[in-house]
């Protein structure tokens, strides 16, 4: 699997969001930006994630997606 593909399956899960992939085919970091974890705890942001690529992971086509989350507003403070 390709970075731009899991990048892509995010985004379209995840309307709006702003998603940067990196990996090696199989093992993969998610850096995921999105309005819509405001109000939502770590776990429940990492699952709406996690949804967006589920038959990937089922499938073992995506073997380990280690996920980072930010609202914008945390992603500014930490990206200036």
């Amino acid at each position: 699997m390709e970075n731009d593909a899991v990048k892509q399956l995010i985004e379209a899960g995840l309307p709006g969001s702003e998603v940067h992939v990196s990996g090696d085919g199989r093992h993969f970091e998610a850096q995921v930006i999105c309005a819509d974890f405001e109000g939502k705890t770590l776990i429940q942001q990492h699952r709406m994630v996690k949804e967006t690529v589920k038959t990937q992971l089922e499938s073992d086509e995506l073997h380990a997606l280690s996920i980072k989350t930010f609202t914008p507003e945390k992603w500014a403070e930490q990206n200036g």
